[in-house]
């Protein structure tokens, strides 16, 4: 999570959306930059809601805008399905190795999750808390241009995203049934990135 008080900005780090190459990029010119741990680099709606909110709206203002990115749903699942296959994770109970993507997405499909395949979801990420609190804006990470241009803008910077956190390449091919349960099951983060201007 980036905070930039001069723009009055909260950039949103959703997991697996290319955050990670913005923070690198964007940490140094942000107010505050929560980085580290996870829980917290990655905080969802409720999270900064209940954490963050009120500190920001204190001392930076109430008119606050907030923006993330998110990642097309099949394509955002098969990162972490990448990603859980790297050798560090070997033996663990969140590892891939070994599995299909299609066991996998049968397992984030199943309730309850296997530990492998426990991710959360973009949508509950973003889910807008009853006093308001919301995300503004949203990206597609597909767009990811899109976004930069928008913070160049609104950060009057220059952008230049390294490559970072960039996970092996895996077969990602799906059985159409397996397809359509999946687009079923997770019908509100479809939703959310078709309607993605």
């Amino acid at each position: 999570m980036l905070i930039f008080a001069k723009a009055k900005l909260v950039f949103f780090s959703v997991p697996k959306t290319g955050t990670t190459a913005i923070e690198t990029a964007l940490a140094p010119h942000a107010s505050i930059a929560v980085t580290q741990p996870p829980e917290l680099k990655h905080a969802p709606v409720y999270r900064y809601n209940r954490f963050f909110r009120p500190m920001v709206e204190k001392f930076i203002g109430e008119d606050i805008e907030t923006i993330a990115v998110l990642r097309e749903p099949i394509s955002w699942l098969g990162s972490w399905y990448r990603y859980r296959r790297r050798p560090f994770l070997e033996g663990r109970p969140v590892s891939t190795i070994g599995l299909s993507f299609a066991e996998f997405v049968e397992g984030y499909i199943s309730d309850p999750r296997p530990a492998y395949a426990n991710v959360g979801s973009q949508s509950k990420f973003i889910e807008p808390r009853p006093n308001g609190t919301s995300i503004h804006r949203l990206f597609r990470y597909e767009n990811l241009g899109d976004c930069v241009s928008y913070l160049e803008d609104r950060l009057d910077l220059e952008i230049d995203l390294p490559e970072v956190n960039v996970s092996p390449e895996a077969d990602l091919s799906l059985p159409d049934e397996l397809e359509e349960r999946l687009r079923a099951a997770c019908s509100e983060d479809f939703r959310l990135w078709h309607a993605i201007a």
